[in-house]
């Protein structure tokens, strides 16, 4: 059995987070995804993946309504990890439930985003793919 890097992080559904309707904003879901990909990055000694790292794909299917002062525990863990890609996976769960799941595919550039543009993907350092790695008990 293996286990994956994991990290969560709680939050309320703030005003700003919610749209006309009077319900989260679906963009709310990638903010509180990558609070919690950051809290992992800090945990796993890797901060410096902030910038490096940019999206290629993000997916997510919307399971429930978050409402104003809603509290959410959004989870995240590593599904995944290429030889220059990594896919995280998270939730997103409400008084009620699941209210979101997802994933985010990123790439690792090696350079700061602006630095590099255009810059092709780069294998992951083996000091980072062991952080990233599923950990076997």
């Amino acid at each position: 059995m293996t286990s994956a890097p994991r990290a969560s992080v709680t939050r309320v559904v703030d005003w700003c987070d919610t749209d006309a309707a009077g319900h989260y904003h679906h963009s709310s879901v990638i903010r509180w995804a990558e609070a919690a990909e950051a809290d992992l990055h800090v945990r796993l000694g890797l901060p410096h993946l902030v910038g490096v790292v940019p999206r290629v794909r993000y997916e997510v299917d919307y399971l429930d309504r978050l409402w104003f002062r809603d509290e959410v525990v959004t989870s995240l863990w590593v599904e995944a990890i290429g030889r220059t890609s990594l896919t995280y996976a998270f939730e997103v769960v409400g008084p009620r439930g699941p209210a979101a799941r997802g994933r985010m595919v990123c790439v690792n550039v090696g350079v700061r985003s602006g630095a590099g543009e255009g810059a092709p993907p780069e294998p992951w350092p083996d000091d980072v793919r062991q952080a990233l790695q599923p950990a076997v008990p």
